[in-house]
């Protein structure tokens, strides 16, 4: 039975002179993880079962959908990108209406990791933030593009978005739920440009400073059965919903013998009709 909303603490970054980094993997000796101070703030945090059709894409920047993959292979990466990508982008297509969707990305967490396992699980990414900013969000699609041989000259022509697939492999999720932010309550001046550095590449997210307006929302004892869409970036500049914060948070009410969050999310570009 899904418990109600609560009050709990959410994770922002405090402001800071400094632009703030993050490392997608173990950082030299000496060099945090993170740069910047955490602000812990307690807000109110609603059942999103309670939203209108679970949530829309273009009104609060997410959707809790029903889906229940066929694939089940989890610890196997070659199978996951041969078999889950096409299904996950399937799906999206189907719920989103758009002829074109490629899933490029995932991450695989769990609560019973810290940072990074040598297997690639990571713990939940706790701090609020937008996977893609106004700028890397183009980029990435643009990149993306060209790896599936696809012409990136098209997104000058269309809308765009980058929509996650986030789902729990075991359930119901009773530890490290995620929070999202309704994104029409989220400010400019909230977002924080934030340095994401890869062992490869520089990339560019988005911190969440607070802001007393934000409205956040989570799924309560979430199931396998269950799975969010969350708009992570939209070309379209006018949407009310362009980016949607999301973190995972420490539920108060958790059991304490509650098993570990184990959960995926599949990063996928979405191209609408010209």
């Amino acid at each position: 039975m899904a418990a109600s909303a609560h009050i709990a603490p959410i994770v922002y970054l405090a402001p800071m002179a400094a632009r703030p980094r993050s490392y997608t993997f173990e950082p030299p000796p000496g060099v945090p993880w993170r740069t910047g101070k955490d602000e812990m703030v307690a807000v109110a945090i609603d059942d999103a079962r309670s939203l209108k059709g679970g949530g829309d894409l273009d009104r609060e920047g997410f959707a809790l959908v029903a889906f229940e993959p066929r694939f089940s292979a989890w610890d196997d990466v070659a199978a996951l990108k041969r078999d889950y990508y096409p299904e996950a982008s399937e799906f999206v297509a189907c719920r989103t209406g758009a002829p074109l969707v490629v899933a490029f990305d995932h991450n695989l967490r769990s609560s019973a990791v810290t940072g990074r396992a040598a297997s690639g699980v990571r713990e939940p990414a706790k701090r609020a933030h937008g996977d893609f900013t106004a700028q890397s969000g183009g980029k990435r699609a643009r990149e993306e593009l060209a790896a599936a041989g696809i012409d990136p000259g098209i997104l000058a022509r269309r809308r765009f978005a980058l929509v996650n697939l986030w789902r729990p492999i075991r359930g119901p999720v009773l530890v490290s739920p995620l929070a999202l932010c309704d994104a029409r309550t989220v400010a400019p001046d909230d977002l924080l440009l934030t340095d994401l550095v890869h062992p490869n590449r520089m990339g560019e997210i988005y911190s969440l400073r607070h802001n007393p307006a934000h409205h956040w929302y989570y799924v309560p004892g979430m199931r396998t059965d269950e799975a969010l869409l969350i708009k992570c970036f939209d070309s379209d500049e006018a949407a009310a919903a362009r980016f949607t914060p999301h973190g995972a948070f420490e539920d108060p009410t958790s059991p304490p013998e509650a098993p570990a969050r184990l959960s995926i999310e599949v990063r996928t570009l979405i191209v609408f009709d010209a």
